[in-house]
């Protein structure tokens, strides 16, 4: 099964996609990692990628799309795939459509408000790196190893709040998109555990298998 994954950013989508991944026996693609991955390999696309990102310039839809294809034509992706963090846009969303067939489009549908919640209570080790919510914590250090805790940039409220504001306008009209198309799923996760929104996740995917 050829999945893409839509939801803001903090929705949960690498959390559940790697579970999905795992379970289906299929790869997870984020954009980044296989940005990182073309270009450790050299292959021609990632060279071409690289030469934007020394330039601090944004990396051209049609390099992304051959980045895409490239990655999607190996052995691995044979039987299936989940795509998270691509397509971003409706003009990649159609390009993508050139090059695969995509046989569901999952959103992972969480309201601001919880997003919020979610990044702006989360804080990092600096020694351990792992992850955790305020809500949690007892104090200011790490729980599993005594070290110190800090907030990220990006999970800072006001940060959050424009991520959110640019998913809105760029890649929310995903979800008309593959709606029209009858390949939209959605899974409403507003639950309060991991499993309990993984769950919500697995019933929206098999609404569509």
């Amino acid at each position: 099964m050829n999945i893409v994954f839509l939801g803001p950013p903090g929705a949960g989508k690498g959390t559940h996609a790697q579970r999905l991944m795992k379970e289906m026996d299929i790869p997870q693609i984020s954009t980044g990692d296989m940005f990182r991955r073309a270009i450790r390999e050299q292959t021609p696309t990632g060279m071409d990628a690289q030469r934007y990102i020394d330039k601090g310039e944004l990396v051209p839809d049609e390099v992304v799309v051959a980045m895409v294809k490239e990655r999607l034509a190996e052995p691995d992706c044979a039987n299936g795939y989940i795509l998270d963090g691509f397509p971003r846009t409706i003009a990649q969303a159609e390009a993508l459509d050139k090059i695969a067939h995509i046989d569901v489009a999952l959103n992972i549908d969480v309201p601001d408000e919880i997003i919020i919640n979610r990044l702006s209570g989360r804080r990092v080790c600096t020694a351990c790196g792992g992850t955790f919510h305020v809500s949690l914590l007892r104090g200011d250090t790490c729980p599993e190893c005594g070290g110190s805790l800090y907030q990220r940039d990006d999970d800072k409220p006001e940060t959050v709040k424009n991520r959110l504001n640019v998913y809105q306008q760029n890649t929310a009209p995903l979800i008309g998109y593959y709606e029209k198309k009858g390949i939209l799923s959605t899974a409403v996760c507003t639950f309060d555990t991991v499993e309990e929104n993984y769950q919500a996740v697995k019933a929206a995917l098999n609404a569509k298998a």
